[in-house]
């Protein structure tokens, strides 16, 4: 039997006074933590909320989602984690797709009012029985007339509980894709997926109860919830949470807190390294405590990383995972040698290989599309019988990411197969003209994408971020990428931008960016 929330009764016996979560003034310990979670599995049995039935929760990066997860794991029920951007209309969709039965919503902030859109989507969710707000003052009463608030909810159920026990392959949360091609799926993780990737995780990175993590990686994304949150409440560490990411939040927290290992996606990165008001802050004392950062979710530019290591002092692990592998598959391990621009290696227990449209492995140093098999992998998408046929036929995890392999097993990601462009009969990926483009003086940030062309079918465009104080023409940027590129990759097409679009996790839209033209 195995219930992924013997992570948090674990560290409650071995940590109990330690602290677990910081957030603003708020310091709750292991004990304290447990405790909440176990008033809200009473609530939810109270409730008649039964093992395997599921249970939503939009929820920012606050004390409030550990409690709520953790309670919900406890009584068997499913977490379905919502990322927090969503609308009534899309929430709806979540809720009724994944058969929720209850529902746990922030209440948000003037600028992001997520209770009232979640309660609006909550009403054309039928089978959805309870609604409860989690308000932003824990003692205040739902804003909303006729709902229960998160206080109300927990009142004065009892700190203790029986956890129900679960088998390893029963789900534990079900995670839904950003649906970039047609509706979000939920991907089905079990306790053993779930269990297995927090403990690997906190393994990769030599990780003990001693270490502080910042999580600014949303946690309702796989990345934050288990590299981050899970591994952190199993090690017995403290998590230090921030809600939105921002320069200058990072960095004073990471001074502040005394944290040893960060993790976040590669435009963090990328705005770390080009924060105008870092040398305000003592980097050498972050240096100091900081043992390693992670960076996930996208490709990391080979550029950022030499560039971010040299002015921070701190060494970069690349990897890799999708959310229906829970979601790490492979990372450059500290007992190997890292090489930069790769995802490295599996990670233990785990297999990949590259291979052709017809599923036959191919060599080092051909592309191909990465597939993956082990313990990390989904039970399948959620209520998705014929499409899991294809994902997960022959027993492999088929990713939809086109990489290749080196002479010694380590794993490039060339590229997303839904985001090579052909042009003129060519394949051009465009993650190579990206890393490319950055190499550029003038140049801080780029995305490629393809757009519809008479003659060569589709034709490459880059949409650029210029550096602080830069100046270049896109008539400029063209002759430069054509002396450097081969003619049917260099861009023809360039536009200057302020921004690039971005989700909640900070990957670029490049649909967005489609959409613009």
């Amino acid at each position: 039997m195995l219930n992924l929330s013997v992570f948090l009764e674990e560290s409650a016996k071995r940590h109990a006074n330690k602290e677990a979560i910081v957030f603003n003034d708020t310091r709750l310990t292991f004990a304290q933590l447990n405790g909440a979670a176990n008033q809200i599995a009473n609530g939810l049995k109270k409730a008649g909320i039964q093992k395997g039935d599921k249970v939503a929760l939009s929820c920012l990066n606050i004390p409030y989602f550990p409690i709520v997860y953790y309670g919900i794991l406890k009584t068997g029920a499913v977490v379905v984690p919502l990322n927090v951007l969503l609308k009534r209309r899309e929430i709806a969709y979540h809720l009724k797709d994944s058969d929720a039965k209850a529902y746990f919503c922030f209440q948000g902030t003037p600028e992001l009012p997520m209770g009232e859109e979640g309660y609006a989507g909550f009403q054309q969710a039928d089978k959805c029985e309870h609604f409860v707000m989690m308000t932003a003052d824990p003692t205040a009463p739902s804003p909303i007339e006729g709902t229960t608030s998160l206080g109300m909810f927990m009142g004065a159920q009892s700190p203790a509980f029986a956890t129900v026990q679960t088998r390893p392959d029963d789900p534990a949360v079900i995670l839904y894709t950003s649906g970039t091609t047609g509706q979000p799926k939920g991907a089905e993780l079990c306790h053993f997926n779930m269990f297995s990737n927090a403990v690997g995780s906190a393994n990769l990175f030599h990780g003990t109860s001693d270490d502080v993590g910042l999580i600014v990686l949303p946690m309702f994304h796989s990345f934050g919830q288990t590299v981050q949150m899970n591994a952190n409440i199993y090690l017995g560490a403290t998590s230090v949470l921030l809600p939105r990411f921002d320069p200058d939040a990072v960095l004073g927290l990471m001074q502040k807190e005394g944290v040893s290992i960060f993790a976040g996606v590669p435009t963090m990165y990328w705005a770390l390294l080009h924060y105008p008001g870092a040398d305000k802050f003592d980097l050498n004392k972050i240096s100091n405590t900081m043992r390693v950062a992670a960076s996930g979710g996208a490709a990391l530019p080979v550029e950022v990383l030499k560039e971010f290591e040299r002015k921070f002092d701190v060494p970069i692990l690349e990897g890799y995972g999708l959310s229906e592998t829970s979601p790490v598959a492979s990372f450059n391990q500290m007992e190997y040698e890292r090489k930069p621009g790769s995802i490295g290696l599996p990670i233990w227990g785990v297999e990949m290989k590259v291979v052709d449209a017809d599923d036959n492995e191919l060599p080092s140093g051909e592309a191909g599309e990465i597939v993956i098999r082990g313990h990390n992998v989904m039970n399948g998408y959620y209520n998705r019988p014929e499409v899991n046929k294809e994902a997960l036929r022959g027993g492999w995890f088929h990713t939809g990411d086109v990489g290749q392999t080196d002479e010694d097993g380590y794993f490039y990601i060339v590229d997303r197969i839904k985001d090579m462009i052909i042009r003129g009969g060519f394949n051009v990926y465009p993650r190579e003209i990206e890393e490319a483009l950055l190499t550029h003086p003038a140049i801080s940030l780029a995305a490629v994408i393809g757009v519809p062309h008479g003659q060569h079918g589709e034709e490459i465009k880059a949409f650029v971020v210029l550096k602080a104080g830069a100046e270049a023409s896109p008539e400029e940027i063209i002759a430069w990428s054509k002396e450097i590129m081969a003619a049917y990759k260099y861009p023809r097409l360039v536009e200057i931008r302020e921004t690039l679009p971005m989700n909640a996790t900070g990957k670029i839209l490049k649909t967005n960016l489609r959409e613009d033209g």
